[in-house]
């Protein structure tokens, strides 16, 4: 009957697979006892500078392995990967049901992400790899939701908004393929392990006395038994069990009896009470003896869960050491044998805690309205009003304690699917101090020692990481995050602090609340969210302001002081276009006198609104008319240079107006366009120098004619090229030449030379040296005589008298 619920619930799984465009397959055998469940090719992409990508890998209960395969670009050898920066160093990571963070802390540089990925039940990073392919198996890793992030930098400055954002980027292609197992009671790498499915009974608390003797508040209790009675063991082989638990429970027992041996006839034969018959259990995981969650004999005593989570439980019984215990005596294929018997014990509705006597809360989901998805607080069911986020925990509060035990209350919540990406918010405010300690635990309810986060005070709490962020610790004031956390059940249980106090004098109120952004990206940033590549989980993120960083832009990183450093710089560097602008209305170009002008105010304003100071216009008009008059202006100086009619210029402005404007609109600050736009310029000085040739040399083709006596012929080719050059020489003022050349070759450079955290520096050198290298040229022009470049028509020529005079008819 089991195995034909499997085949259904499998033909679901591959329907909706179909329909969400996933390629599920089960037709593409890999052996005999596997199959291809699903499979996923996300094509080859570029990461950027600090840009970052996620991979969101579903894995049924059912799933015998997952194979992954990544192939990029990155060429960083292991040897030299500790010299490479963190903020440019490509990382990938690793998380179990909720997209990973990476820091320093959890990032090894040592480590391969092949041979350094053991224990995946907390998140790992890894630097980037060429080429890495692995094989996780079920005995590895859990079911559920897995999540691969690739980072191409790691650090504070990340989410920091940058004026300019050059770095090294690589491009990455990915593979992610899932094996199931054919048969639904296999498991293992090659679904060569039986799991037994224990079958489960419930039943009511008051029918079950012995298994409720001493806890009179429960209530109800699930029963769970393996179908054959009585199995039995070689020692160094295990029996495999699984049980779900799909709610919330008290405790999970989980016991051996009948417990015997099934041996050939013997001399001796050993008591029942000598076999340890060890029980590994584990969540989600195959159980062995070096990965478990927790262990008993079983033989000596019950294993006795406290909270256990929610969700699939496998059991390993495997007895040990009974051949060195009783020696020779026993035979090769003695057994141990024994019976099976779990009991799962439920707490009645709104009782949580030890022994079902604290108060429990299901805390009802309230959407925020607005454009961000999944956004939304929660409240106790039924207890207080929607209208508010806040709820007062006195009214909620449990009362009293039972047998001395500490008072808890707890409250449950549900994180939904695809909401992996945000963060939960928990605050406390009281008008006195507050008296109680929060404890967070997913799956589960938390307890004084198991839990995923706390707070009790200010020196006793969870460790500061990239996934706890505590925000206030004030005594009358406490207000922390949980980041990324899971989609599922959450546990928040309160401990009552000063239970000797039968009354409080003030009023404690809390809120717990689903956000996108912590803080609101503390009011330096903007919050953002994503989706992950396959569109099923959406993620938050801030993109912070200039001066600071962080995940939730917390972190300065520029000083007021630097700052305004940085401003005047970038902004004063600008009055460099002075020297042009003046230079040029002084020989009366206009045209190149209101280019130098409005290119050095154009750049002035758009840098007054990149650094926060003042924005006269739109951000985007403004970098356009920064970037596409400072081209414009170093084009103009090349053309310039050329003595040709003002008819030619316009038509060679006209045609770089439309070059520079598509180099401005379309990727106006990668580092090839200062290259682009001196070739552009260069092409313009020579096309003016040919037109000017053409012009006034044309005596070269027409004049001296086709002669066939070739040495003739050649004293005129040597005779123009020596006037040409005489003529360059009488045109241009070298020394100011010489200096625009050594000028444009700082400019090239500072432009270079431009990073992240250097932009402000070499930007600001970058518009002194444009600019002054344009003066050095507009300098070097000298304006040429109308008769300098004339040539002699022929070798021998005389000077003739003519009158000043008009002659008169």
């Amino acid at each position: 009957m089991d195995f034909f619920k499997f085949n259904s619930i499998l033909s679901l799984f591959v329907l909706f697979g179909c329909l969400f465009g996933l390629c599920w397959t089960n037709d593409e055998l890999g052996t005999d006892d596997t199959f291809t469940l699903s499979s996923f090719s996300y094509p080859r992409t570029t990461l950027r500078p600090f840009d970052l990508r996620y991979i969101r890998v579903d894995l049924p209960q059912w799933f015998s392995a997952v194979s992954i395969a990544l192939n990029s670009d990155v060429d960083i050898d292991a040897s030299t990967v500790e010299r490479v920066p963190k903020s440019t160093l490509p990382i990938i990571c690793f998380r179990d049901g909720s997209p990973p963070l990476p820091d320093a802390l959890n990032t090894s540089l040592k480590d391969s992400a092949v041979s350094g990925i053991h224990g995946l039940d907390v998140e790992q990073c890894f630097p980037m790899q060429k080429n890495i392919t692995m094989k996780l198996t079920n005995e590895q890793i859990s079911p559920g939701v897995w999540y691969i992030g690739l980072f191409n930098g790691i650090g504070a400055t990340t989410t920091q908004s940058k004026m300019i954002v050059r770095g090294p980027s690589y491009s990455f292609s990915a593979n992610v393929s899932v094996e199931a197992c054919t048969n639904s009671i296999m498991r293992g790498e090659f679904c060569n392990s039986t799991v037994h499915p224990l079958s489960c009974t419930a039943s009511n608390a008051q029918n079950s006395s012995k298994a409720t003797a001493g806890k009179p508040m429960m209530g109800s209790v699930m029963y769970c038994i393996n179908n054959n009675e009585h199995l039995c063991v070689q020692e160094g082989l295990a029996n495999l069990y699984s049980l779900d638990i799909l709610n919330v429970a008290e405790e999970l027992t989980i016991t051996a009896e009948n417990v015997r041996y099934q041996a050939t006839p013997s001399n001796i034969a050993p008591s029942a009470n000598d076999v340890n018959l060890m029980c590994f259990v584990r969540h989600g995981a195959m159980p062995s003896t070096s990965f478990y969650d927790y262990s008993s004999n079983l033989n000596k005593a019950p294993l006795v869960i406290r909270s256990p989570l929610i969700g699939r439980w496998y059991i390993s019984i495997l007895p040990v050491n009974l051949t060195k215990k009783f020696g020779e005596t026993l035979e090769s294929d003695s057994r141990a044998c024994y019976s099976l018997k779990s009991q799962v014990l439920d707490c009645p509705f709104g009782k949580a805690g030890p022994n079902c006597t604290m108060e429990s809360y299901i805390l009802q989901t309230v959407l925020r309205s607005g454009p961000t998805p999944f956004e939304s607080y929660y409240l106790p069911v039924g207890e207080v009003s929607s209208n508010s986020a806040n709820f007062p925990l006195e009214p909620l509060l449990s009362n009293s304690s039972y047998n001395g035990e500490d008072i808890w209350t707890y409250f449950l919540l549900d994180i939904p699917r695809g909401a992996a990406g945000g963060n939960i918010h928990i605050r406390l405010s009281s008008d006195v101090k507050i008296s109680y300690e929060v404890y967070a635990r997913f799956g589960g309810l938390p307890s004084i020692d198991i839990w995923d986060y706390y707070y009790a005070n200010k020196t006793r709490r969870s460790d500061q990481s990239m996934f706890f962020t505590l925000y206030d610790s004030s005594d009358d004031k406490v207000d922390f995050y949980i980041i990324y956390a899971r989609e599922g059940t959450w546990g928040f249980g309160l401990k009552h602090l000063n239970t000797s106090t039968t009354t409080s004098k003030g009023q404690t109120v809390m809120s717990l609340s689903l956000e996108r952004c912590p803080k609101r990206c503390s009011s330096h940033g903007s919050c953002k969210f994503s989706f992950d590549a396959s569109g099923l989980t959406s993620y938050s993120f801030c993109s912070c302001d200039r001066d600071h960083g962080g995940f939730d832009c917390s972190i300065e990183i520029v000083t007021h002081q630097g700052h305004i450093r940085q401003s005047i710089f970038l902004i004063a560097s600008n009055a460099a276009a002075i020297l042009p602008a003046y230079w040029a209305l002084r020989q009366k170009a206009l045209a190149e006198w209101v280019l130098y002008t409005s290119s050095g105010i154009a750049s002035g304003l758009y840098h007054a609104c990149d650094v926060g100071t003042w924005c006269a216009l739109n951000y985007n008009v403004l970098q356009f008319m920064d970037f596409w008059l400072s081209f414009m202006a170093v084009i103009s100086t090349f053309v310039y240079l050329a003595t040709i009619d003002e008819v030619y210029k316009r038509a060679i402005h006209t045609a770089v107006a439309i070059l520079t404007a598509l180099l401005a609109y379309t990727k106006a600050t990668r580092s090839s366009n200062i290259v682009l736009v001196i070739v552009i310029g260069a092409f313009g000085l020579i096309v003016g120098c040919l037109i000017e040739i053409s012009t006034k040399y044309r005596s070269l083709s027409f004049s001296i004619g086709f002669s066939l006596n070739f040495s003739s012929s050649w004293q005129t080719i040597k005779r123009w090229s020596c006037n040409l050059v005489k003529t360059l020489l009488r045109r241009f003022r070298w020394y100011f030449a010489l200096a625009g050349f050594v000028a444009l070759a700082m400019a090239a450079t500072s432009w270079t030379l431009e990073k992240s955290d250097t932009y402000w520096f070499w930007h600001s050198v970058w518009h002194i040296t444009i600019y002054m290298s344009s003066f050095f040229f507009l300098c070097s022009k000298v304006n040429p005589v109308n008769s300098e470049n004339q040539l002699p028509t022929s070798g021998d020529y005389a000077l003739t008298h003519q009158d000043s005079f008009p002659r008169s008819n």
